[in-house]
């Protein structure tokens, strides 16, 4: 399959849509090689995953939604919430948690890191896809609260950019689409 057809086949896929099956641990270690060949300047290699396999992907739901019931004011929690964000990942293979380490090169601009690890999401997305195994990039729940990547371990200075909620699925792909053609988002000077 060629490259362009698999960025064009991409598709965010529910997790509700996902089927309980396992992905091969071959393929999640796939996306996992593909994201550390994503673009870097100065080799600063920034990403960082925390992986939930078959066997734990409830124990993040737990850790997830443990957080917003504990951080979450009584006159804002919401039960449906609550409940949306711990079994989450209930029909889930994996789960990673995608995590931006700021690293001691402070002459590279945190942009740059942020586009690197990025990038290193989006290799992950299209390996994925290229073994038809469903992806879902959330920055839902507790993802951005400071709570949730001290709990993985994470410093002040590094920053949570997704989960990824990853699983097989049976229904159809959905279709692609976009607002415009690629060339009325180019100016060519």
């Amino acid at each position: 399959m060629e490259i362009l057809d698999i960025i064009k086949r991409r598709r965010t896929i529910d997790p509700d849509d996902f089927n309980g099956k396992a992905v091969a641990e071959e393929v999640i270690q796939a996306m996992l090689e593909a994201a550390n060949w994503a673009p870097t300047h100065g080799l600063t290699e920034p990403w960082r995953f925390v992986v939930y396999g078959p066997e734990n992907v409830q124990d993040f739901g737990d850790f997830h939604g443990g957080l917003y019931h504990t951080l979450t004011p009584e006159t804002q929690f919401l039960q449906k919430k609550y409940e949306k964000i711990k079994y989450r990942a209930k029909n889930c293979s994996h789960v990673i948690v995608c995590i931006n380490k700021r690293g001691d090169k402070s002459n590279i601009p945190e942009l740059e890191e942020i586009a690197a690890t990025s990038a290193a999401i989006q290799n992950m997305l299209l390996v994925a896809t290229a073994h038809q195994v469903g992806t879902f990039w959330s920055t839902g729940g507790m993802c951005y609260h400071p709570e949730f990547k001290a709990g993985l371990g994470f410093g002040e200075q590094d920053q949570v950019l997704g989960i990824i909620y990853i699983g097989q699925y049976d229904m159809a792909t959905p279709e692609g689409k976009r607002n415009s053609d690629w060339n009325k988002k180019v100016i060519r000077k």
